[in-house]
Parts: structure tokens; sequence; C-alpha cells
């Protein structure tokens, strides 16, 4: 390599990252000086987290149309959404199908490929990374910088032969979250940035489940974990409203989530995907109050009208357990919930008992712990990031992915969002490269 040669290290070997080496690859040849693309991850092998999001079926992205796309980020919409206009849904699908992966809307508007499968996916886009010249250093976990110097160059790695210093031109950060650790994003990256003055914010679950407290009681009684957890509830509609008087200073109207699905029951809790949709109000409520309460429609088909009626229908000589099961078709784990949550008062009354079938009560006490979680919210803030997502502290490095401050719902969101940051950091550095 030339003495003029620009050298680009990308940290962090996920989504964001590749996406990175890719534009930065494919526009090697027309650079006006040489550039070489390396990228450098802490596990033995790329993609790990990657490929196990799909190890169900790699949702890739979401068909709905723009609007709503864009308004699943949240607060950090306004940031989020430049980049998606330059690589959103459609994008990615026809990126994807340049490598030769065919894609297919499902009946939720995700998007699949159609063997629903990560690895052949990321098998041809590394071999296309590959070929383009970028070179991956596997088992170099970045441990910050080796001076005090406040330049993207001196970058040291902790490697199984020691440790290792990398000097650079530019830098990309797609280190991730939080969440995982056991795959690579295990937030170490924050020390070294706040060491720096670069502003964060605090990594937290996102997409995640909850610790139920029922009677005074963290979690289930024994009876229903030992033979629920696991088991999924549905059909079900989660209803949550944050008080007024908890509206953040933005909102104008408190916010709200009202929304049909199925969730899981955990041994100490819930999760699951109708959970993970409503799980930042959830979060930030719990750290407001300590506790927030939710309320589960168990027969989202009726009318409480209808609900009240089929209840208060003569029973006979049936059980209350058996009319419940003939009227409703409420029996195993429904029928557990709400022996769990309602009074034997409640249950003796019909009209408090249609409520309760219509409106349970539960509160959750605590998010499961963040390792657990499916992604990350908070991490690098974008008040100290240039609108090319460098850093104002440390000019030449870049950030992208997951460990910026943002959060959606599971659905291919986080997906789109880290690719499409990805690219913009590599445009970014592009930018930086022909200025320096």
């Amino acid at each position: 390599m030339s003495a003029a040669a620009k050298v680009v290290a990308i940290i962090g070997a996920g989504p964001a990252g590749l996406m990175a080496a890719e534009v930065l690859s494919s526009s090697a040849a027309a650079a006006s000086a040489p550039l070489q693309v390396h990228v450098y991850d802490a596990m033995p092998s790329v993609g790990r987290k990657f490929l196990l999001a799909g190890k169900g079926g790699l949702n890739l992205t979401h068909a709905e149309p723009a609007e709503p796309f864009a308004s699943r980020y949240g607060a950090q919409r306004a940031h989020i959404e430049p980049l998606l206009h330059s690589f959103g849904a459609q994008h990615l699908r026809d990126w994807a199908q340049g490598l030769g992966i065919a894609t297919f809307v499902g009946s939720s508007q995700r998007v699949f490929p159609t063997d629903m499968k990560a690895a052949p996916l990321l098998r041809a886009w590394l071999h296309r990374l590959r070929e383009a010249g970028v070179v991956f250093h596997a088992r170099h976990r970045w441990t910050g910088w080796a001076t005090d110097s406040a330049t993207p160059g001196a970058l040291q790695f902790a490697t199984p032969q020691g440790l290792v210093q990398v000097q650079a031109d530019a830098c990309v950060l797609a280190l991730g979250g939080a969440s995982w650790p056991r795959l690579g994003s295990d937030g170490a990256w924050v020390a070294p940035l706040h060491a720096r003055g670069v502003a964060l914010a605090p990594l937290l679950p996102s997409n995640c489940g909850f610790d139920v407290a029922v009677h005074a009681r963290i979690g289930w009684s024994e009876h229903l974990s030992s033979k629920f957890a696991g088991q999924p509830v549905k059909p079900v509609a989660l209803h949550f409203q944050t008080p007024a008087a908890e509206a953040t200073d933005t909102a104008t109207t408190p916010a709200q989530f009202a929304r049909q699905g199925e969730f899981v029951v955990t041994e100490t809790g819930i999760e699951g995907s109708l959970v993970y949709a409503a799980s930042s109000l959830l979060r930030d409520a719990i750290a407001r109050n300590g506790n927030a309460t939710i309320h589960l429609d168990l027969q989202p088909a009726r009318s409480l009208a209808q609900v009240q009626a089929e209840v208060a229908h003569p029973r006979g000589t049936r059980s209350l357990s058996s009319h419940l099961h003939s009227r409703l078709g409420l029996h195993g784990l429904k029928m557990a919930l709400l022996h769990e949550c309602l009074t034997k008062a409640a249950f003796n009354d019909p009209a408090a008992l249609a409520q309760g079938i219509k409106a349970l009560p539960l509160t959750l006490c605590a998010t499961r712990p963040i390792a657990e979680a499916i992604s990350t919210a908070g991490g690098v803030q974008f008040s100290g990031l240039s609108e090319s997502l460098m850093l104002q502290k440390i000019p030449g490095v870049f950030c992208a992915g997951e460990m910026l401050d943002w959060e959606a719902p599971t659905g291919g969101y986080l997906l789109t969002a880290c690719m499409a940051s990805g690219r913009a950091a590599a445009f970014g550095v592009q930018k930086w490269l022909r200025s320096a």
C-alpha cells in the first residue's frame, strides 16, 4: 500500500458496521487516494447477533407506508427519518435482491427472505465484501485509544496475542448496545467514550420483558409459574395510559397504548411481541413511579356488554369455571390469570368479573435485565454528533447502529435503521477523508 493510502477502521461487524464497510469498499476504486477498509470484531466470527435474530425467521424490514414507519422511532424520529430517506424499507429489499436473496411480505407486513434464514444472506454479503477488498479481524476487542490525542488513529485492541495498536485515518464505531452481551454487544464502549467527553444517554433495556407484582408479591404464584411459564396468551389486547400528570413536557396528551396481539408468561412476568411494542412506555413509567399497571382484555372480540351477558347467563349446576369455558371459551392460562389477579369477591360479583375479563389489571414492577433485552435504548446522543454522524468531540470518528441514542419496536425497524445509519456514517467518512 502506498504512503498516501487512507485506512478506515470499522469496529463492530454487525449490520451497521458491515453496511459501512460495503459503502466504503465500493467507493474505494473511485477514491482520489487508495482506501483500505478494515473491520474489527471482538467475537470469533462476524454477525453473531444478526444470525441469532434470524433464527426464527429473519425479519429484515417492514412494508408499511413511510409515515407510520418513521413514527416507530418515537422521540428520535427527527434524527432517524433522514437516514431512512436514503435507505428505507424498499432500498433494503432491493439491496437483499442484489445479493441474490428474494424477499416477501408476511401477513403482518413484516418482510422476510423467502427462505426465512439469515445465514445465506450473511454468507453472500461477506463474500461480496471480501471480494471488494475488505479485511476482517476477529477476536479484536476495542479498548479505546492508545494515546490521549483526540484523533481517530491510535486505536487499541485486546487480542489473544496481547494488545494491538492500529493507526487509522477515520473510524466507524458500530459496537451495538448492551443486550445479548454473549454475542458481543456488551456496552464496554461507554467507558472510553465517556472519558473523551462524549455525551451519552444511559443504556436501558428496550423490547424487553417485565416482572410482575401480584397482591404485593413479586412474581407469579408457584402454581401459575410452574404450570404455565412459557405459554402464550392469545388473543389478548393490552391497554396502558400514562396519567395526564406524568405527560412529558413535549407531549400534548398522555401517552397511550392499545393493541391486540399475544405475549408469553414467563416464570416471573411477561414478555413477547405485544409486550415489546409497549416496552418503552412501560419502562419509563416504572422509572418514574416504581411500577406500571396495564389492563388485559382477555376477550377482545366481545364488548363489555356481551361479556356481562355471558357471565350473568344462568349456569345451573355447572361450576363457574365450566360456565366461563362454555360461554366465553375461557380456560387454562386465561382462567389462571383471572384467579391470579382478581379477588374472591370479584369472582362472586358478575359485574366485577366481567370487568376483570375485559380489563384485567396487572402491575409490572421491573424490567428484566438489559442482557435479556432484544435491543437497547440510550447511547451516543445526537446532540454530540454532526449531521454525518461524526463525534464532535473526536473528529474523524463516526458512530452507527444501536450504540446511537434511539430505539424502535421489533418488526424490522431496528435492522433497517442500523443499516441506514451505517451507510450514513460511511458517507460521512468519505466526506471527511476528502477534506482531510
